[in-house]
């Protein structure tokens, strides 16, 4: 939009120094755009493409234009600043010296997303889906695949510039290569996924965390998305952020109510589903699946907890998330325990039936201690790894118990092991984190997915903005 050579204001009827200076805007005879009444002035700026153009922050703005373009700008009323401006004495002489402006509609916070989305070559490189007039926004998506079964934010450019504003990378980076169909996935992908899973822009760079955890091998997205066992990516959330966000770590921190505890778990899954094509009955075979598979995040319970945050004892402190391949939740109750031996016994008595009693090493686990049985393990002085160790201990389990036949049960472990003490986990294979209410003698115990080179591994990533 070029403009004519000469004094170019911009006001809105609704400022009073706008109107205040109306006379003097008329005695210069400048070019007046408006952006609130299109019948005040000539100048018709209600769609705010001009405003947005030439970067007006404060009405009245005053600009002087030679050759087409700006040469001098001055905000406000100000007669010593105008008449510099416009090389002319004497304006405005029953007016004050001086009036501040007001903000200028280009950047109202309900207007800068549609504005820069319409006006601003934000350099999306989606593409954009036309619907029809009486398509309904919601069943068309439903009709298109891109939801997971649930209603889903529509992803107008809008939503998603205001989501790209909660991550400094940009939005043409590539974050990961997704399975199955490894498709390169940029942060303005991310983006899109994480409006229609109703993230909040501050959730993005725990998403990004995510996907890039997802997606290392050591992860095996793949395997776990082609399995017919239960798993899906859980996302477990440490460090200031997951604060600052508003994550859930208490009361019924594994459950539901808590925005971006749903939300992150949820734009993962429709990151998998959308761009890396892992869709349920395609790749996604599991027979009967979980809950979880919609979404699976929490954040770890910090304070208060007997343990050192999950993530910084795996080599990453501060912002981290870790994923592992959950296949859903086990209850554990022990209402009685008032000692860490006795506790830990409880708790290794539940691990072991974790996938099948008899299948030591096959199946990964996460324990989540809950604060009133944290507590047991802080007053006596036990950390994770004291934990860890003496579970090592109660699961190291007799072979014979455990081979096939035995108990009259057919699965088990060959004969060929017979004779030997079997871990129930791999090293590694137990992961231990601290979430839940301050009320109620319950843990939980989340069974993972095949471990080893057949399987998957845990994964810690930073968060970064």
């Amino acid at each position: 939009m070029r403009l004519p050579d000469g004094l170019v204001a911009v006001v809105k009827r609704d400022c009073p120094t706008c109107v205040l200076v109306e006379p003097v805007l008329r005695e210069l005879g400048a070019a007046v755009w408006c952006q609130d009444d299109p019948d005040w002035f000539d100048g018709d700026d209600t769609a705010l493409e001009l405003s947005y153009r030439l970067g007006i922050e404060t009405v009245p703005t005053l600009m002087r234009i030679d050759g087409g373009v700006e040469a001098a700008r001055v905000v406000g009323w100000s007669r010593e600043h105008w008449e510099s401006l416009t090389g002319l004495t004497g304006l405005g002489p029953g007016l004050p010296e001086h009036r501040p402006g007001c903000g200028s509609l280009s950047v109202d916070p309900f207007r800068i997303d549609v504005l820069e989305a319409r006006y601003g070559g934000s350099g999306l490189g989606s593409r954009r889906v036309e619907l029809a007039d009486l398509e309904d926004e919601h069943e068309a998506m439903f009709d298109r695949g891109w939801t997971d079964g649930l209603p889903v934010v529509p992803p107008t450019p809008e939503r998603v510039l205001r989501m790209l504003r909660g991550t400094t990378r940009n939005p043409a980076d590539v974050v990961a290569v997704v399975p199955p169909d490894l498709v390169e996935c940029t942060v303005e992908k991310v983006a899109v996924n994480a409006v229609m899973a109703g993230c909040l822009p501050e959730y993005l760079p725990v998403v990004l965390a995510a996907l890039e955890a997802a997606c290392t091998e050591e992860f095996a997205l793949h395997g776990l998305l082609a399995t017919t066992y239960f798993s899906g990516p859980l996302v477990v959330v440490n460090g200031p952020v997951a604060r600052r966000i508003g994550m859930n770590s208490g009361v019924n921190a594994l459950g539901q109510g808590n925005r971006p505890n749903a939300t992150i778990g949820r734009a993962l899954q429709l990151v998998v589903r959308n761009v890396g094509g892992g869709r349920p009955g395609g790749v996604d075979r599991a027979t009967l699946g979980n809950p979880g598979k919609l979404t699976f995040c929490f954040a770890e319970r910090e304070q208060d907890s007997p343990f050192a945050p999950l993530a910084a004892e795996r080599g990453v402190p501060g912002d981290a998330v870790t994923l592992f391949a959950g296949s859903g939740v086990q209850p554990v109750v022990d209402q009685l325990s008032r000692t860490p031996e006795s506790l830990a016994r409880t708790f290794a008595a539940c691990l072991r039936v974790t996938a099948h009693p008899k299948l030591p090493m096959a199946f990964d686990a996460m324990l989540v201690v809950s604060p009133e049985h944290g507590r047991v393990f802080r007053e006596a002085g036990w950390d994770r790894v004291r934990l860890l160790a003496e579970l090592a201990g109660l699961l190291t389990l007799p072979s014979d118990e455990l081979l096939r036949g035995a108990a009259g049960i057919a699965e088990g472990v060959p004969a060929a092991l017979a004779g030997v003490d079997l871990p129930k986990f791999r090293p590694g294979g137990l992961l231990v984190v601290h979430a839940g209410g301050d009320a109620g003698l319950f843990s939980a115990i989340v069974g993972g997915w095949v471990s080893g080179e057949t399987g998957s591994a845990p994964v810690t990533r930073e968060v970064r903005a």
